[in-house]
């Protein structure tokens, strides 16, 4: 009802009842702040409507942005990706190598899977040889908040340098003691900041499960571990007697690294402990220790690695001079103890030539010295260059070395200085 037809049916009632004049004003009068009193609770009774539906529409766009934000948080995520990788040498202290001219091999194929649930993350890895099928790595974890995070599983180790020591195909001297880009069973936690990063690790034993792991081939595996006591008369290849196969066990690791920067130059300064036990097949206790102290500098293009890192093994009742490690298909031999030191320096430099977008310069030089029972001294050099070219990524190295593995050496031998070209082609996906 209008406020014209209210007013005009009040009149007529009031028209109707009376004559006197008087009245007539009085009623109208009344009459009149009747119709404003029922016009304003009419507007406040519509007001309050309109207000309850707001607050419906604003609850509802609550409900909805929470319900958008829970699916975007537990949504799964699956990442694939891998390489195929070929590679050619060229060896001087192989003569039929050198004689063919050298030899172009197939390196590897690798399958790689990562994601995550929420704040529950996994990676791993898979890599196909021409002569043995491992894992690199396989484990799950937890980001407990954006600087903290818990892994399970074969994880990286965290020690020295990360995630490598090396810019070469052929890593430093320290791979091939167990000491660069090593991956064991166990549990890391790591804290990372803007300028600091501490790694807390335990590992209950290698990633082929230890000493009795049920694995048909102990020398299958990526990283060096160790895998027997070396006795006395022994080849370096050979493999651990019976009774001295051994295996590493109930390891601690703890790493911290601090980041400065100065202007232009970036800094960081880190120290690494590692301390475990060997189980050894025959009963016989032994531990190990090794310790750490790196730096890496970062100026404009310019990059340098620095590290100086000491280890030892000891066995109970034994003199132990060598330690039979395993991997890529083979047994080997390290020294008891020793002192390592890596020096490397790096340039990258952006370019355009066709496909390629970067190339990288860099001279990595790594001795191993004052080893057990007076072993003669390891070094290696390489100086070489990668090019990065779209998801081709090649490495061209001219490697010279002595008592070197993988370069006509084992770091217990007593050998010439030997040379090796070699060209690594990875196309990566």
């Amino acid at each position: 009802m209008t406020r014209y037809s209210l007013a005009a049916t009040c009149i007529a009632l009031a028209l109707s009842t009376t004559a006197n004049a008087s009245s007539i004003e009085e009623e109208l009068q009344a009459l009149k702040e009747r119709i404003e009193q029922l016009e304003a609770q009419q507007e406040a009774a519509n007001k309050t409507q309109q207000t309850v539906q707001q607050d419906v529409v604003v609850i509802n766009e609550v409900e909805v942005v929470e319900a958008v934000e829970t699916v975007e948080k537990t949504e799964a995520k699956v990442n694939f990706g891998g390489a195929v990788r070929v590679n050619y040498s060229y060896e001087d202290f192989n003569d039929a190598n050198a004689d063919r001219g050298g030899d172009f091999d197939f390196d590897l194929f690798r399958i790689d899977v990562s994601g995550s649930y929420g704040d529950l993350i996994y990676s791993a890895q898979y890599r196909w040889f021409e002569y043995m099928n491992v894992v690199q790595h396989a484990w799950i974890g937890y980001n407990f908040d954006e600087h903290q995070q818990g892994k399970i599983g074969v994880t990286q180790v965290p020690f020295g340098m990360l995630t490598y020591a090396s810019n070469n195909y052929f890593f430093s001297s320290n791979f091939y003691l167990g000491l660069e880009d090593d991956h064991d069973m166990g549990l890391n936690y790591t804290y990372k900041s803007d300028v600091n990063r501490f790694d807390v690790a335990f590992y209950k034993n290698d990633e082929q499960g230890g000493i009795d792991g049920f694995v048909s081939d102990r020398t299958d595996r990526y990283a060096y571990d160790v895998v027997g006591i070396r006795l006395d008369g022994e080849d370096a290849y050979d493999a651990p007697t019976a009774g001295y196969e051994a295996g590493e066990v109930n390891t601690f690791n703890l790493r911290y690294a601090h980041n400065f920067t100065f202007d232009k130059l970036g800094v960081e300064l880190g120290g690494s402990v590692q301390a475990g036990q060997l189980e050894i097949a025959n009963g016989t206790d032994g531990d190990n220790f090794a310790a750490a102290i790196h730096g890496i500098l970062d100026y404009d293009r310019w990059n340098v690695k620095l590290q100086v890192t000491d280890y030892e093994y000891n066995v109970d009742g034994m003199d132990v001079d060598r330690i039979v490690v395993a991997a890529y298909h083979f047994y080997d031999s390290i020294p008891a103890e020793a002192t390592t030191y890596i020096a490397n320096v790096a340039y990258s430099l952006p370019v355009d030539f066709g496909p390629v977008s970067n190339l990288t310069f860099y001279n990595d030089y790594s001795l191993v010295t004052g080893k057990s029972a007076s072993l003669e001294d390891t070094f290696m050099n390489v100086t070489g260059m990668a090019v990065s070219a779209g998801g081709l990524y090649t490495y061209f190295d001219y490697v010279v070395a002595e008592n070197q593995p993988f370069i006509g050496g084992t770091m217990v031998g007593n050998g010439d200085t030997n040379k090796r070209f070699n060209i690594n082609f990875g196309y990566y996906f």
